[in-house]
């Protein structure tokens, strides 16, 4: 959206957070007044978003205080402002998001040695989703990063830690709710097997206390009265709008939207509570499981599979929240690295739309095959394709006497990946390259969301697959004291 009246896109929004934060008292933050339009850019991310904003404005009074100056700085896009907020963006990757995955990968089990952690934690860092999207399209890696140091901390048994960090990350983006059952589901599960009359019930408490002080610290200052608190909340979850952002989604109810028109038939209210209905029961199976038998293993595929049902199913889905789901994808790259590639790939894919709209064509083709190439060359993933590297065997043995082709599996899901792989580049050429039919001007933003959506469900299946067969427990997981 640069130089492009009157909203600019999202760099502009981040800038103007900064404006009105440091501008006016935090009273008036979160309501519509005469210096604060809520329709151009009005704060909907919660607290920590804002205490943020108003830090970054601080730095940037004091080099430039026609940055953030109220009223007149809008649209305000000179190169040292430029300079400015990208650098505020990788200082955020480098104080949060860059030492969580590398402290996350030098942390596995799996990767035994320096150089396995190195190549571990450079084929996350190249993820072109996150790249994209925080450098790109301009957003910060805040949330995301301190959800990383939530499962780091919980992989060390810092369980209060977690707690907090994970607090942290909800109070930056209401998103991270994505994640929150998993968080919730495993926490409480622990609590189950110490026992709830004795350690369990100190450990529970324990949490519960960490959980309230975390968000009664991030919400202090608006909870003068219940208004504040519900304007706030008013902000962060406006479901007057209905299932749909104002951009193609490759989650069910945008490809659905393609054959039925659900948003003609079916009221707000009722979209609010079918969206509810079906996110609940397609995560159900995978949280029983994790509260029931909770490891560090099965938390970190619950956290991929939770969140892509959220993608998938809940109400007013952002392309960008498929980075919600990636992120914890990016976490077991080790341990299926061909599937969270394939993953991988597809989620920078469904933000084609996005990307192309943001100028983004030559990085997002730069990226994408750099991180192929990377991830080919480090895992050797068409080498790993076998049921036991996709950690389907439990599945597979189940199977065995009713399901001939099972043999064949590992040829199958290779043939699968090249084909999806030249759908995807196709896809994109024509994307970028050729024009619509007139008729049918949404043909290829359209085609980019359903197909990418295909493609989601058939991992929801899959990590729900292996998640509900899976037999390994928290003894097989890394210890560290």
């Amino acid at each position: 959206g640069a130089g492009k009246p009157p909203m600019y896109g999202d760099y502009e929004a981040q800038r103007h957070w900064q404006e009105v934060t440091y501008n006016l008292p935090i009273r008036q933050w979160y309501f519509n007044t005469s210096d604060n339009n809520l329709l151009y850019w009005g704060l909907d991310y919660p607290p920590l978003t804002a205490y943020h904003s108003f830090a970054c404005a601080y730095i940037a009074k004091l080099i430039n205080p026609d940055w953030i100056a109220l009223h007149t700085s809008r649209g305000y896009e000179s190169q040292p402002h430029k300079l400015f907020m990208r650098t505020t963006v990788f200082v955020a990757d480098l104080l949060v998001y860059i030492p969580a995955v590398i402290l996350y990968c030098f942390s596995l089990k799996e990767t035994s040695t320096k150089k396995k952690a190195s190549i571990c934690a450079l084929c996350i860092l190249l993820y072109p989703g996150l790249i994209l999207i925080d450098h790109g399209h301009f957003q910060y890696p805040l949330s995301l990063g301190f959800a990383l140091w939530g499962v780091l901390s919980l992989s060390y048994d810092w369980d209060l830690l977690g707690s907090v960090a994970f607090c942290l990350a909800l109070n930056y983006k209401q998103m991270e709710l994505y994640h929150s059952l998993p968080f919730f589901c495993y926490l409480l599960g622990k609590c189950f097997k110490k026992g709830l009359k004795g350690r369990g019930l100190v450990l529970l408490t324990k949490i519960a206390g960490t959980v309230v002080v975390s968000f009664a610290v991030c919400w202090l200052p608006f909870c003068t009265d219940m208004e504040q608190i519900m304007q706030v909340l008013r902000r962060l979850f406006p479901i007057d709008r209905g299932f749909f952002p104002q951009d193609k989604v490759a989650n069910i109810w945008c490809s659905l939207s393609v054959l039925v028109k659900i948003k003609n038939i079916v009221s707000p209210q009722t979209q609010l509570k079918l969206s509810f209905a079906v996110t609940f029961l397609s995560l159900l199976p995978t949280c029983i499981k994790l509260t029931v038998q909770p490891s560090l293993r099965g938390f970190k595929f619950a956290l991929v599979s939770c969140a892509l049902s959220f993608f998938l199913f809940s109400f007013q889905v952002h392309e960008k929240s498929i980075l919600l789901v990636s992120v914890p994808v990016c976490l077991i790259i080790n341990e299926i690295p061909f599937m969270a590639t394939w993953f991988l790939l597809v989620s920078t894919f469904s933000m084609l739309p996005l990307l192309l709209k943001d100028g983004l064509l030559l990085a997002y083709a730069v990226t994408m095959l750099a991180f192929l190439s990377v991830c080919a060359a480090s895992f050797s993933i068409f080498e790993k394709t076998s049921a036991e590297d996709l950690q389907l065997k439990p599945f597979s043995l189940s199977l065995k006497g009713y399901v001939s082709w099972f043999k064949s599996f590992p040829r199958i899901v290779r043939s699968l990946f090249l084909l999806s792989l030249t759908l995807m580049g196709v896809l994109s050429l024509m994307s970028a390259a050729a024009h619509p039919p007139q008729r049918l001007p949404d043909l290829f933003p359209v085609s980019v969301s359903v197909i990418s959506c295909l493609h989601f469900l058939l991992f929801l299946v899959y990590f729900n697959v292996v998640i509900l067969w899976d037999s390994k427990n928290s003894r097989s997981q890394k210890k560290i004291s």
